[in-house]
């Protein structure tokens, strides 16, 4: 579907991966207004030309469409359903695009809610990255109506490049599951190798480039291998969301009557860098449980 007028659009969160998202928006000429529980962190947004509200409700307004990218299910839950939530407002003709990695059964609700007051909601959670959302070439998963979704392709292509609809609501946060999946797997077998591969005395640099050109080469090991070389442990993607996620995956397969050992076993090894104190640094920052404080030993 082609892009025939610029829309107004509400979005809320503007953290690592929000900021870098609306920011295509914005430049791609839509009138944005902004909402983030810390002021601050919309600043530079607003300086582009954004306008912000003071709290979620008040940005949905007079949007065409409401995006969301919170932290965490209770906060999806609080700008949608709460006091002055997006729900207090007039949603008729309405597009709700809630791009949070949340519970399947919540985007379930809020499509459900949306329909009855006359708007339609998508679930669009994504992955990439921080390095995504500043390129532009995001992963979008969606679920809900093919309706709505054709309405906001055009948007969704101004942040991601992989972009495609799932099925129905709760459909992107199942595929979003099974992306998390994916990465617990990658994220250990890098670190792990990586270990090895310095114990055992090799040169690193020259690792990476072989494995990177073999069976073993994950998007994990392309990309962050490089920053825990440099000591860089700055959240592309949080570890406390990366434990969340992981928690939110085996509830589901729990109750699909699913075992999952290996993603158990991911999420232990997170929950352990948590407990050290690592909960706000990057996913990368896993190796410190081998490495004290990321640091190579000597």
């Amino acid at each position: 579907m082609k892009e025939t007028k610029m829309s107004k659009i509400a979005f809320i969160g503007t953290g690592v991966m929000g900021a870098a998202m609306a920011g295509h928006l914005l430049d791609a000429g839509h009138e944005l207004t902004v909402y983030n529980r810390t002021k601050s962190k919309t600043d530079a947004l607003v300086a582009r030309g954004a306008v912000y509200a003071e709290t979620p409700q008040a940005a949905a307004t007079a949007a065409d469409f409401v995006i969301t990218i919170v932290g965490y299910p209770k906060d999806v839950r609080e700008v949608y359903f709460g006091e002055v939530g997006i729900f207090q407002n007039d949603l008729s003709g309405k597009i709700l695009i809630d791009m949070t990695t949340t519970e399947p059964t919540l985007a379930k609700e809020i499509y459900e809610k949306a329909q009855k007051v006359g708007a339609q909601a998508l679930d669009a959670p994504v992955s990439g990255g921080d390095l995504g959302a500043k390129n532009g070439t995001l992963t979008i998963m969606v679920g809900g109506d093919d309706a709505a979704f054709q309405k906001a392709l055009p948007l969704f292509e101004k942040m991601g490049k992989t972009i495609m609809l799932q099925g129905s609501a709760g459909s992107g946060q199942h595929t979003k599951m099974a992306n998390q999946i994916g990465i617990a797997g990658t994220m250990t077998a890098m670190s792990e190798l990586m270990v090895y591969a310095d114990k055992a005395g090799l040169d690193m640099e020259k690792v990476l480039v072989t494995l990177g050109g073999g069976g073993a080469s994950t998007w994990s090991l392309t990309n962050y291998a490089p920053r825990i070389l440099k000591e860089d442990y700055s959240p592309g993607f949080f570890v406390k969301h990366f434990i969340k996620d992981l928690g939110i995956a085996l509830a589901e397969a729990e109750k699909m009557g699913l075992e999952l050992p290996a993603t158990a076993g991911a999420k232990k090894l997170y929950d352990q860098l948590a407990d050290k104190g690592f909960e706000n640094d990057g996913t990368q920052a896993l190796i410190k449980l081998w490495w004290q404080d990321g640091a190579r030993p000597k």
